[in-house]
């Protein structure tokens, strides 16, 4: 590696790597896939190496996924080791010991969907936009609306900003959670504290869930109190077609719109 020298197993760390560090310090955990998208790299050999050099030095840790169908490690995911004075994370990790099997783990699932989300926007972003900020939270947005959401976003369009905040579901919370979301999610709009607190007019919630049967549940159960705001996708459909294909439904109606 080359570029300024630092004190982690005398690793000389390069741009590349800061950069992938600091992608760190928003995704929480990368994968080999994640990692050939944030680095740039188009074979596994060459993540590997780099994987394999950040751990050893120290700045990574290496923990095994196991599917629940299988009995052996079929790959593994990266988190911090440290924190470190490279990079200011905000956000933890993975809190257990390196080189553990995580079987069913529903923190590196739903982080997963986070990731993959933030990716498709971020390093395959449409004709004509571009990233403003993305935000994280480990707490409630304010006292009085208790929304924890897994993201918020805003691209810059050309001529105006599109706000959204990010919910992915994994089929684990009960209808009655996204009963309370859904009213959280319209106090916020009509409030006034959105614009408050982030400057901007409006927002969207996009919701990118892991599969139709889920979605039309989650979508049926919103509806009931609003045909506003939501945004409905699935995991696999963001995968396959790309983030800003026509692959979103709105609470009412079965046409499916992009996002821009």
């Amino acid at each position: 590696m080359a570029g300024t020298r630092q004190k982690f197993s005398r690793i000389v760390v390069a741009d590349r790597d800061r950069h992938l560090l600091s992608e760190l310090s928003v995704m929480r955990i990368i994968d080999r896939e994640m990692t050939k998208v944030v680095a740039g790299f188009r074979t596994t050999t060459a993540v590997n190496m780099l994987l394999l050099a950040l751990t050893r030095a120290s700045l990574l840790r290496r923990f095994f996924l196991v599917r629940r169908s299988r009995a052996r490690a079929q790959s593994g995911v990266h988190s911090f080791a440290q924190r470190t004075e490279l990079i200011a994370a905000k956000l933890g990790g993975i809190n257990r010991p390196a080189g553990r099997l995580a079987v069913g783990d529903t923190f590196v699932a739903h982080q997963t969907g986070i990731n993959q989300v933030y990716l498709a926007v971020k390093y395959r972003l449409a004709p004509g936009l571009s990233l403003r900020r993305w935000l994280s939270f480990q707490q409630p947005i304010s006292e009085t609306i208790k929304l924890t959401p897994d993201a918020y976003v805003e691209l810059n369009t050309g001529d105006r900003v599109r706000a959204a905040f990010l919910e992915v579901d994994l089929g684990t919370e009960a209808l009655k959670v996204w009963q309370q979301k859904t009213a959280w999610y319209l106090q916020l709009a009509v409030s006034g504290e959105f614009a408050k607190r982030f400057h901007q007019p409006r927002f969207r919630v996009l919701v990118a869930v892991n599969s139709e049967g889920r979605l039309q549940n989650i979508r049926s159960s919103i509806l009931k109190s609003t045909d506003k705001i939501f945004w409905f996708t699935t995991l696999d459909n963001i995968n396959r077609d790309g983030i800003w294909s026509p692959i979103w439904l709105r609470p009412m109606g079965d046409h499916r719109h992009s996002l821009v």
